[in-house]
């Protein structure tokens, strides 16, 4: 790119996608053929996508796939899972199977406490900010009660509000921290209008009373750690049993040391959290939540105790392996995407309408079953065997093997270690 461009945002789209095919690549017509070929047949499908986001120029599609089978709380599910990751789908459902046989998943919402925040410096007498506080307080409710009255109705609204003093972090700053309760919708507009007002009323009324008030800013916060979701799955030790586990014993003490190791190492605690967010962003990303919310409040939840730390816990007492975790999750199942994205109301549909609680619950779930699936193969045959044979289809469609070629390299693999340099070796020696 030689220049700056002006104005970008005012161009149709189809000036936008031609003036990066131009700026950007040597064979420009290549280049815009690609972007058309992902536009969706369907123009008023399209135009709904194109105002999903701004600068719009074409989709980029990630795989929905469904992991059948899940029993959970006593009831079958098949959960829809967007993402682009081989055998995360696969490994999901093989866990899936394997629990239904075993008394299946069991998930609780043990609180759905979401937190918003009014960050302001305060220069002068706490105790006379305290009494002032103390005497606004009801004004806050007062003055929101037309952004809360559909939600109050729902069961939902403001919680409580407090004022806290946190000079010891930084000079004169000083908070309200409010808790919300928003029923089904994750409630990010609900309690960010609610901020705003509450941050009004808070100067308007320092304002008045001659204090030295500064609001530098109001905001949601994505670290819910009093909306918390729990899932297990629990079985007598010998029940473990399956293809790969002939001593039951032995694999269980192994799976439960590799979770301690992830208890106590940030490095391995990394990587093993990250198999858990594998379930979790796809699922939240099939049913239009923010995994990216999920992601920040998941891992800051991680690191509470002081030092980032394995989600999952698993233990054997009296013959009964256990294997649970406790995760924030803060979604919602009306409100944005839900409503607008055909996909996202289809996976909604195949989950049977769930409540925001249960959507959590079969989040949890779906992380569960992905770090079970992963400590089974990292504690018997490698996480390699089962992930590369997935990654196969990958690697034979970046050579653009043909049928013959497909069959004869799957038939080889079939029997043979799956590597990268393997395959490529494999597809060149056909290739002579």
């Amino acid at each position: 790119m030689n220049n700056a461009v002006a104005g970008f945002s005012k161009l149709s789209k189809k000036e936008k996608i031609n003036w990066i095919a131009k700026e950007y690549f040597s064979n420009p017509e290549e280049a815009l053929n690609i972007i058309r070929n992902y536009w969706n047949s369907d123009e008023k499908l399209q135009q709904l996508h194109d105002e999903f986001i701004e600068n719009t120029i074409t989709n980029l599609y990630i795989p929905l796939g469904v992991a059948p089978n899940f029993l959970i709380n006593g009831k079958y599910k098949t959960i829809p899972m967007a993402i682009e990751e081989s055998s995360v789908v696969a490994a999901a459902s093989k866990s899936a199977k394997y629990w239904a046989t075993r008394g299946g998943f069991k998930a609780t919402v043990i609180d759905t406490e979401k937190i918003g925040q009014v960050h302001f410096t305060f220069n002068g007498d706490a105790e006379k900010l305290e009494s002032f506080f103390n005497q606004i307080k009801p004004k806050f409710f007062s003055d929101t009660q037309n952004i809360t009255k559909n939600m109050q109705q729902r069961g939902g609204g403001i919680l409580d509000i407090q004022l806290k003093d946190k000079r010891n972090l930084l000079d004169n700053y000083f908070q309200l921290h409010a808790t919300f309760e928003t029923k089904d919708s994750m409630g990010a507009n609900f309690i960010n209008s609610c901020l705003e007002q509450f941050a009004t009323t808070l100067k308007e009324e320092a304002q008045n009373s001659d204090l030295n008030i500064q609001v530098v800013m109001s905001i949601l916060s994505n670290y819910v750690p009093n909306c918390i979701v729990r899932a297990e799955v629990s079985c007598p030790v010998e029940d473990l049993t399956e293809k790969h586990i002939s001593n039951p014993q032995e694999f269980a003490q192994r799976f439960v040391q590799a979770v301690q190791i992830a208890e106590v190492e940030p490095f391995r605690a990394v990587t093993h959290n990250k198999g858990i967010m594998n379930g979790v962003d796809a699922v939240i990303l099939a049913t239009g939540n923010d995994f990216r919310a999920v992601e920040a409040g998941v891992h800051a939840y991680a690191s509470k105790n002081g030092q980032y730390s394995s989600l999952s816990h698993a233990k054997i007492e009296n013959g009964i392996f256990t294997f649970w975790l406790e995760i924030p999750l803060a979604l919602g199942t009306v409100g944005g995407l839900t409503s607008l994205h055909p996909l996202v109301k289809l996976c909604l549909e195949i989950l049977e309408k769930p409540s925001a609680k249960e959507l959590m619950e079969i989040v949890a779930v779906a992380g569960l079953a992905q770090n079970f699936a992963a400590l089974r193969s990292l504690t018997t045959t490698g996480i390699q065997e089962g992930h590369m044979k997935m990654h196969l289809n990958n690697i034979i469609n970046q050579f653009e093997a043909n049928e013959e070629e497909r069959h004869l390299i799957k038939t080889h693999f079939k029997k043979n270690v799956v590597s990268h340099s393997a395959v490529v070796a494999f597809i060149e020696n056909l290739r002579k």
